[in-house]
């Protein structure tokens, strides 16, 4: 069995998680993705690192965007995220995806604190997610700018609203359930019962 993932450093690509699965073959390749043949395996991969932000506001909320999804015809409740460009980091992709997303600009990288990664897709992805959480302030996100097109609206969401939203079935995109999860679960594991074992 393999430790426990860590959080990826937030300079460093997130590594190939199957590198001894071979031939290695491209069954097609655009501008975003390549399907590759990996032995037995066809899997999807990014050219470039993905990233997710997990924005926290004042403790409370969790800023969330209703993004233009044509390909499930819908604008679900999402959070920035993103893939780097050519030369980007983890980090620095996730500075640049979360003000265009947001139009919230952090200029401190520091800020981008690196989360544990997660799997979109085991079955097909063999890397990871990089994610990362930023705090702020009520005032930084009243000064917001304009955002990306692509983007309905940016709503603060309160913790408890979030449990509502997972069980109704108003937040139902499985990553973005899975960080928000591990959000609300910490409180729980640091401060509830104590196993009897």
């Amino acid at each position: 069995m393999k430790k426990r993932v860590l959080p990826y450093p937030p300079d460093c690509a997130p590594p190939l998680l199957c590198p001894d699965l071979k031939p290695v073959l491209t069954a097609h390749k655009n501008p975003w993705f390549k399907v590759r043949s990996r032995g037995s395996y066809y899997t999807l991969e990014y050219d470039q690192p993905q990233v997710a932000i997990l924005p926290v506001l004042e403790g409370k909320s969790v800023v969330m965007l209703r993004v233009k999804r044509p390909l499930i015809d819908d604008c679900p409740l999402d959070i920035p995220g993103g893939g780097a460009l050519p030369g980007e980091t983890p980090v620095m992709a996730a500075m640049r995806e979360f003000a265009e997303e947001t139009g919230i600009r952090i200029k401190d990288p520091a800020r981008f604190v690196p989360e544990l990664p997660i799997s979109e897709m085991p079955g097909r992805m063999p890397v990871l997610l990089s994610v990362f959480r930023i705090d702020l302030t009520a005032a930084e996100f009243k000064a917001r700018k304009p955002h990306d097109s692509e983007i309905v609206s940016i709503e603060a969401v309160p913790f408890p609203d979030l449990v509502k939203k997972i069980l109704n079935g108003e937040i139902y995109l499985g990553p973005i359930i899975a960080i928000i999860a591990r959000l609300l679960l910490r409180p729980l594991a640091a401060g509830g019962p104590k196993d009897k074992c």
